[in-house]
């Protein structure tokens, strides 16, 4: 039967809010079957929740509600249907600490106030790993209660299916298979008894007035210290220098050492375990996403992750795997794999109108914004009422911005510098840009702006253009 999500979370968001919904919003979907929405009313405001896997949405909503009593920082759940698969939980915003990390790096490199957001976020690492673990049920754990060596196993299994069978890495089944049961036997001897996030990640951290926010532990479980802290500091596409990291993992080993008993040696000799492992099930989910379901963004992540995984091969492991070690140096090797970092990509240019009382809209492809043009220099139509309702795709608009000298040659600038960019980036194999049109209200001039816009750029190249009239979400 199919599920009429608007009208279920509306109802929800009422019920809860108190408040009529003036706006209903599809966010960006992520790598899984969860939908999100930005839903407001006059005074209030929070993000519905569509998930059809009812023990996921279970674990997320007790997980939720036993931080938040702990005084971790984590989305308070304000109302949840679990029956119909819903729940309302509150909005952080939009600014990941990978898009703010990717904006920083690339003007500022890998610089003090990155390392001292980094600082707070291994912060509350331990804080969830102690405190947070201390009173959590794990019978709500899904799909497993601790990363045992069931789960250990399928992540194993789930990179070489996923990834080396499909990246054409050649190995001997039995041998591989042997190397996974001692592999996995040395992880177990690790000290297994504290919460583990299990994709602890700069995607699921959001940033709110410079502190760290955290989403997404619905996988959580018991699990060793090494895992989250190697999630977070081998995160692919985050690109954290080495020095850097060496020098987090000391701060992290100091904080931790404060509430948690640590022998260091042991701990690192582990910890590189962990990495490996957590680098092998990220590159399953790259091959999954990418080579079989062919969702391209996703082998951009391959580059970046086979590089960690060349730097962790120089390290010596206290565990004898030779057949898993000959396939990690031969996928380190492979000249297809290699093409990827090579590949011709395709040019995505996101073109989007908004309003400055909602402040400038967040580049999701982590590239730091692009091109933010005001429009309230143009007249606005908004002031007459015959327009008032209408927005900048309607003909009434259209016929009165036309003939706006001050329209014209705005756009006529702003063009050339967005020609000027989409040329460089096409040369430079670059795959994402934005473009972002503000008016006061995001409904006549910005609008009229983008479709502008995107009509002129699909005469002129050849590219994917993805339009969002961000405050046109309205009911």
């Amino acid at each position: 039967m199919q599920v009429d999500k608007k009208k279920i979370l509306i109802e929800l968001y009422e019920a809860w809010s108190g408040e009529s919904a003036i706006r209903f919003q599809a966010l960006p979907p992520s790598g899984s079957n969860r939908e999100y929405y930005r839903i407001e009313s006059t005074g209030k405001g929070a993000i519905g929740v569509y998930n059809p896997d009812f023990k996921e949405n279970r674990a997320f909503i007790e997980f939720s509600k036993e931080f938040h009593r702990n005084e971790l920082p984590v989305p308070e759940i304000y109302k949840e249907d679990i029956e119909r698969s819903i729940y309302l939980v509150e909005d952080l915003g939009d600014t990941t600490l990978y898009a703010y990390l990717t904006q920083i790096k690339a003007q500022l490199g890998f610089n003090e106030e990155l390392k001292d957001i980094y600082k707070k976020v291994l912060d509350n690492l331990v804080l969830f790993q102690s405190r947070g673990g201390e009173s959590i049920n794990y019978q709500y754990c899904y799909p497993r209660s601790s990363f045992d060596k069931q789960s250990m196993m399928w992540d194993l299994h789930y990179f070489k299916y996923y990834f080396l069978k499909l990246a054409g890495i050649s190995f001997d089944e039995q041998n591989l298979e042997n190397d996974y049961q001692t592999f996995a036997d040395f992880l177990l001897d690790a000290d297994r008894e504290f919460f583990m996030y299990r994709d602890f990640q700069s995607r699921n951290v959001m940033l709110r007035g410079g502190d760290p926010f955290f989403i997404d532990y619905q996988g959580g479980r018991k699990g060793a210290l090494q895992y989250d802290l190697a999630s977070i500091l081998y995160d692919a596409k985050a690109d954290i220098p080495e020095e850097i990291r060496e020098e987090l993992l000391a701060y992290y080993l100091k904080q931790a050492g404060k509430t948690i008993k640590i022998d260091e040696k042991k701990f690192i000799e582990h910890y590189n375990g962990y990495v490996l492992i957590r680098i092998m099930q990220a590159l399953g989910a790259y091959g999954f996403r990418g080579f079989y379901e062919r969702k391209e963004h996703f082998l951009q992540s391959i580059p970046y992750a086979i590089q960690n995984l060349k730097h962790l091969l120089k390290k010596e492991l206290p565990v004898e795997i030779p057949d898993l070690r000959a396939a990690l140096t031969q996928l380190t090797h492979s000249k297809k794999l290699e093409k990827i970092a090579h590949m011709k990509k395709e040019l995505t240019v996101q073109i989007n109108s908004f309003s400055y009382k909602r402040g400038i809209p967040v580049d999701e492809s982590g590239n730091g914004g692009g091109f933010v043009f005001d429009c309230r220099a143009v007249h606005n139509p908004g002031r007459y009422d015959e327009y008032r309702n209408l927005t900048g795709k309607d003909k009434k608009v259209i016929d009165f911005l036309d003939k706006r000298k001050d329209m014209k040659e705005f756009l006529k600038q702003s063009q050339s510098l967005v020609e000027q960019a989409i040329e460089n980036y096409l040369e430079r194999g670059f795959t994402n840009l934005m473009v972002s049109f503000g008016c006061t209200g995001g409904r006549h001039r910005s609008v009229y702006s983008v479709e502008y816009l995107a009509r002129v750029l699909r005469e002129k190249y050849d590219l994917k253009i993805d339009l969002k009239h961000r405050e046109q979400e309205f009911l």
